[in-house]
């Protein structure tokens, strides 16, 4: 390994803007459940399943439509 590189000519990762960033979310284990038994029948891990998931409602320009139960 050498003790000093040059990056003069060096560019940056066209790949950088779509990186993912981690967080820590709270989901119930119905949700867990569901996107784990996905990930059994597709062989994508869950975490990845539930980012695909979010991203199409991104995508798709979805709204929350919900009602709280009384």
């Amino acid at each position: 390994m050498k003790k000093n590189y040059d990056f003069k000519n060096s560019k940056k990762n066209p790949y950088a803007k779509s990186l993912k960033k981690q967080v820590t979310i709270n989901l119930s284990e119905e949700v867990l459940d569901y996107f784990k038994e996905m990930s059994e029948k597709t062989s994508i891990p869950y975490q990845t399943l539930i980012n695909f998931y979010l991203l199409d409602c991104v995508k798709n320009k979805k709204e929350i439509n919900f009602s709280w139960d009384k």
